[in-house]
């Protein structure tokens, strides 16, 4: 019975299963990439340093204390009171962030695409993700926080904004989830050309602008919250210390016989000054 089985799924392809004897299954020649993450790019930062700029393993960045010196009146012929500035230090101490990539040789000779290669190549995406979620640390740091409703609206922005230049800060970028970033979408003021005086939400969905600060829309799968939000002041807002930048290292074990690669990065962000930050939270 077994054998006219076989016969008959030679001879027809009503009891074949697909990529069995008849029928053939096609596999599509190119591997379709996951989406690219909205990333908070660097240039936001404060300060950024590099591996020549930090000899040891750590970096102080040194700064003054706001307001800290003081002049009084003096009265004719009294000593003049002493005053000086005070000054603040911030340690940043980079670790190190990887991943190992182990890969067999029968793989890599068989496999439709450079397995190693395109794991690697994820794997500078994951540590530029990690990046990202130290950034948003950062920001948490944020000496005041604005706390909104279940949406976003122009008062907690601009509530926001005033935090800042209370402290004579300047807000140069607003940070959004991608909450923050439909609820900007719902609000007429940003859409109406009578009101915004444009109508860029209409024609790219997405504003650039919001009073003057850039908006940085950042993914929620990159260690953003959807319904956060952040006004910065670039100048002071956080410093990247960035002791190794992206490394890879292949070698072989031929004990296992494997190819093989080590990605790390060493790397830190660190709040800098934290009034020079304002979150703003919604439900």
């Amino acid at each position: 019975m077994e054998h006219y089985k076989y016969v008959q799924e030679l001879l027809s392809t009503a009891t074949g299963a697909q990529g069995t004897l008849l029928i053939e299954r096609q596999i599509y020649d190119t591997l379709i990439d996951e989406v690219r993450k909205n990333l908070i790019p660097r240039e936001v930062a404060a300060i950024y340093l590099g591996p020549d700029d930090i000899p040891g393993s750590s970096v102080d960045v040194n700064s003054m204390v706001a307001d800290s010196m003081d002049v009084r009146i003096v009265a004719e012929g009294a000593e003049i009171p002493l005053d000086q500035a005070s000054y603040a230090t911030v340690n940043l101490l980079p670790l190190k962030y990887g991943v190992g990539i182990r890969i067999t040789r029968e793989l890599l000779e068989d496999a439709k695409w450079n397995l190693q290669e395109h794991n690697v190549m994820i794997a500078g995406r994951r540590l530029a993700e990690n990046e990202n979620s130290l950034i948003v640390v950062a920001l948490d740091a944020a000496a005041n926080t604005v706390t909104g409703g279940a949406a976003i609206t122009i008062a907690n922005i601009t509530r926001a904004m005033q935090y800042l230049e209370d402290s004579d800060y300047a807000p140069s970028d607003f940070v959004v989830g991608m909450e923050v970033l439909n609820d900007l979408r719902n609000i007429d003021t940003f859409v109406d050309w009578s009101k915004s005086g444009n109508i860029e939400m209409l024609q790219r969905g997405f504003l650039g602008t919001v009073y003057g600060m850039n908006v940085v829309k950042s993914s929620t799968n990159a260690g953003m919250t959807a319904t956060s939000s952040y006004v910065v002041d670039r100048r002071f807002g956080y410093i990247i210390a960035e002791k190794r930048p992206l490394t890879v290292e292949n070698f072989d074990l031929p004990t296992h016989d494997m190819s093989a690669a080590s990605v790390t990065q060493r790397i830190t962000v660190a709040a800098f000054k934290t009034a020079a930050t304002a979150k703003i939270t919604t439900t």
